[in-house]
């Protein structure tokens, strides 16, 4: 092996930090695979469209609700313990429904609540992962850990629902669900072998929203995080208008499915070469170069405006989801670097918030804003927005002063010593 691809694995060699990788990694294979069973599964139970909204919304709404809670518990208790508590109600509750579609057993309100619970215990998992990872890895390879996680989840994306879609024609959609709960046991025992460095874990007990308001405390102190907060926001909602509006286009005037399916191809040969590219790149100034590169995603909207020929709209996207995969490691590693490891998973189930409350609401928006002022002016709109709001938290000298923490992670103090503008607010 060459010394730089050792460098590139270099995490994977420390072994609490690939028995992480294993197990989420397997797990995440099997998610990748159940989303698409979802909606196979009510259609074999004669459900409709409707029925299928039904059950995805059952697992964004319980997500949403449960998510601050997740990162408060996450400080409180070892974040260990919370992933592998997450891992059984999943893997149990996803047997059991793959169970019911085997034996012919399955109702509509079967699967509405196996996703409802899939989404709570998403909820507690999640901030808790994002805090674990530094305590799984030494300081100077916290980058390629974050790296190496999003490549696994975009190959896995990539990959999951083609073999999905096999599983669900030569079995059916339950043994997708019995394939998933495996993968959670993988991950819950590869968890019950971690030996995490230990956390400096609460200061004190307080109240819920007492703690809840400590970790809103964290963001406000980081000038930047708040902005971050705010450019994601509005970005998350401007680039519904590429997702909804560009089937729609593809369909009237480039060729139907198969023009969107090259397009939806560049965008994930695009997350795998930004995952690859995080794993070398390390601007002076990560949150400035992120937020400013990140704001090419504007093209993506504005490719559809003409529209553009099928393969600068591939290549636009293409490059967008590099910009985000670069951008979202950045923006982890310093999450991870400067917000102190008792606070740290409360300030992720911050950033979850934000995107799983503005995602629905900007694909909501979408069609019924096209519908009033037309599509060409709303993909206009769009990609403007995305452009000044990602610049916009790039520029300020809060984003600009944030830097890499070369020491142990969870060292960095608030940059609430500087009085500047918070020309963005957090959005929440």
């Amino acid at each position: 092996m060459t010394e730089s691809r050792r460098d590139r694995l270099g995490p994977l060699r420390e072994r609490q930090f690939r028995l992480l990788w294993i197990g989420q990694t397997t797990s995440a294979a099997g998610d990748s695979m159940v989303f698409l069973a979802w909606s196979f599964a009510v259609l074999r139970i004669g459900g409709d469209a409707t029925s299928i909204g039904l059950v995805f919304a059952a697992y964004f709404v319980a997500f949403t609700i449960f998510v601050l809670a997740g990162g408060v518990w996450a400080d409180r208790l070892p974040r260990q313990l919370v992933m592998v508590g997450a891992d059984v109600v999943r893997g149990v509750g996803n047997g059991a429904i793959g169970i019911l579609l085997l034996t012919g057993s399955a109702q509509l309100w079967h699967i509405v609540v196996g996703a409802t619970l899939f989404g709570i215990a998403s909820a507690f998992f999640a901030p808790a992962s994002q805090g674990l990872i530094p305590q799984t890895v030494s300081a100077g390879k916290l980058q390629q850990a974050n790296a190496l996680m999003s490549v696994s989840r975009r190959a896995t994306a990539v990959a999951g629902p083609t073999v999905s879609g096999l599983v669900i024609a030569l079995v059916g959609p339950g043994a997708v669900f019995v394939i998933d709960a495996g993968t959670f046991a993988v991950s819950a025992i590869s968890l019950v072998f971690l030996r995490p460095t230990r956390g400096t874990g609460p200061t004190e007990h307080t109240a819920f929203l007492a703690d809840l308001a400590g970790g809103w405390r964290e963001v406000r102190t980081r000038r930047w995080i708040g902005a971050a907060f705010g450019a994601f926001a509005i970005g998350n909602m401007a680039n519904s208008a590429f997702l909804v509006l560009g089937p729609v286009i593809a369909e009237r005037q480039l060729g139907g499915p198969s023009a969107w399916g090259v397009v939806l191809t560049g965008g994930a040969v695009g997350g795998l070469l930004g995952g690859l590219l995080a794993f070398r790149l390390k601007p002076r100034r990560p949150m400035l170069v992120g937020l400013a590169i990140v704001s090419v995603t504007a093209l993506e909207a504005l490719s559809l405006v003409g529209p553009a020929p099928i393969l600068l709209i591939a290549g636009a996207f293409l490059l967008g989801i590099i910009a985000e995969e670069l951008c979202n490691t950045w923006w982890v590693t310093m999450l991870q670097q400067h917000v102190p490891d008792e606070a740290r998973s409360r300030v992720f189930s911050f950033d979850q918030l934000v995107s799983y409350i503005f995602n629905p609401l900007g694909l909501l928006a979408v069609g019924p804003l096209s519908v009033a002022i037309g599509v060409t002016p709303t993909l206009a709109v769009a990609g403007s927005l995305l452009f000044i709001a990602y610049m916009g938290a790039a520029l300020l000298p809060s984003s600009r002063a944030v830097t890499w923490v070369e020491a142990a992670p969870s060292v960095a103090s608030p940059d609430e010593q500087v009085e500047v503008p918070e020309l963005i607010e957090p959005a929440i």
